[in-house]
């Protein structure tokens, strides 16, 4: 049930269908129809004029093109969390005889791999997969542009290969495993292979003048798992709920935070833009706003999925012209309007119910040599190490059983906080990844590397 405090204000309704009103008009899009989700679930959808004579909604089908790439990665994770295989796997361990198997799998997932940007010709968007029955048709007979891992290139055919993988190991095809896998359990019934009534036509706008020209619309065979489905906003909204909040029937929540981390070097050019791409996501920033999700284009189509996690909006754009809409700008404009005009309202603090004593022994002010750092025990039972001044290196730490705490962000993501204690249970420093913290700068009651000068602190004169 929607509740009063999940309800855009009328004015935010109206900046909305301003914003994809302008992007239709100007864009010259046949049509063009847009969602946002907020707190879990769509507070509003819009649409510019018709498909077919008819106005489309929320269940109007587009093809979204490279969005399905997302999808993939998702049953790629899958594999990674049942143990089937590690991301650092190279790809021959699990895909032989491929010609590309020194890419690992994370290589394939952040188009680090070296591969071709393209399949050989002819333009595999524009020609039938039946075409390239086979995954050497696909990658041709010089698949690799690049040395594997040592830069990011966008490859289509990297994602055809990562499908492919997924058919060898679930011993099924790419769409049903995405269907049993991902789809069913999510609700996702309007996202398919192949377009399903009501679903809008694939148009090129003239660059020159007002007329449109038919854009054929072929099954990509076996560069499916690159481009190929079609979808509608109300369902890519639901999809995007899922990626910002995860769903433990599909994949949890830490491995969806791991999709959303750059994982690939960007190009010279995107440190400027500030473009990155995770696994399987793209991130950008908005100003301040990080945003993630993917975008998609194929001839006559044109798609967006934005997602700004810590504002928990959401937007969804899609439009039936093959150019002319820049639609990951209308996704973050859409994303902005609802993230400023009605700022998140957070939760309500809350205390922990119990706590641990030793733990809570752990919080208060910690020194790094003589930088000064605060440890807190959080709500959600993590410590939350961050430097006093405000610059500085900081991270969240999930505890582990044992006493010890790995961080899960940043610098220290991945590296291990383990408190040493003295003879008498007290805490003497703290131990991350080597480097001592403790209770006073180079406290002299405690365990530094190299000792403390006995003199102490002095002054000169």
């Amino acid at each position: 049930m929607t509740t009063p405090q999940d309800e855009l204000l009328p004015g935010t309704r109206r900046a909305l269908l301003h914003r994809i009103a302008v992007a239709q008009a100007e864009g010259r899009a046949p049509s063009l129809v847009a969602a946002v989700a907020r707190n879990g679930r769509t507070v509003w959808n819009g649409a510019r004029t018709s498909v077919d004579g008819h106005a489309p909604d929320e269940n109007t089908q587009y093809r979204i093109g490279s969005i399905t790439k997302t999808f993939t990665a998702v049953l790629v994770l899958r594999l990674r969390d049942e143990g089937v295989l590690d991301l650092g796997d190279p790809l021959e361990k699990h895909l032989p005889g491929t010609g590309v198997g020194e890419a690992t799998i994370a290589d394939l997932l952040a188009h680090s791999g070296g591969l071709a940007a393209e399949s050989p010709a002819p333009w595999w968007e524009r020609t039938p997969g039946a075409l390239r029955p086979e995954l050497a048709d696909v990658l041709g007979e010089k698949p690799l542009r690049h040395p594997v891992g040592r830069r990011f290139h966008y490859s289509n055919p990297g994602y055809t290969v990562l499908g492919s993988l997924v058919e060898k190991l679930r011993g099924a095809a790419w769409e049903d495993v995405l269907r049993r896998e991902v789809l069913e359990p999510l609700g996702l019934d309007r996202t398919t292979t192949r377009p399903q009534a009501p679903h809008a036509g694939g148009w090129a706008v003239h660059p020159w003048a007002d007329v449109m020209l038919s854009e054929p619309t072929e099954d990509l065979g076996r560069m499916a798992p690159a481009g190929q489905l079609w979808s509608t906003t109300g369902d890519l909204a639901r999809f995007a709920v899922f990626l910002a909040q995860g769903d433990d029937r599909v994949l949890s929540v830490e491995s969806l935070r791991e999709m959303r981390r750059p994982s690939a070097p960007p190009e010279s050019g995107d440190v400027v833009t500030g473009y990155a791409y995770g696994l399987g996501l793209e991130l950008r920033r908005s100003g301040e706003r990080l945003l993630v999700g993917h975008s998609g284009s194929l001839p006559g189509f044109l798609a967006s999925l934005t997602i700004a996690v810590e504002d928990d909006v959401a937007a969804v754009v899609l439009a039936n012209c093959t150019s002319g809409v820049p639609l990951a700008t209308v996704g973050a404009d859409l994303v902005r309007i609802v993230a400023d005009a009605e700022p998140r309202i957070p939760e309500p603090w809350r205390p922990l119910r119990k706590v641990d004593p030793s733990v809570l022994e752990l919080a208060g002010q910690w020194y790094w040599g003589t930088s000064g750092f605060g440890l807190r025990l959080t709500a959600d039972g993590l410590l939350s190490l961050e430097p006093l001044s405000g610059n500085g290196r900081r991270s969240r730490f999930r505890a582990n059983g044992d006493g010890t705490w790995t961080g899960l962000e940043g610098y220290y993501a991945g590296e291990l906080l383990r408190p040493v204690r003295r003879t008498d249970g007290s805490v003497d420093h703290l131990d991350l990844g080597s480097f001592v913290f403790t209770r006073q700068p180079y406290d002299e009651r405690s365990s530094v590397p190299g000792g403390v000068d006995p003199e102490g602190w002095r002054g000169i004169g």
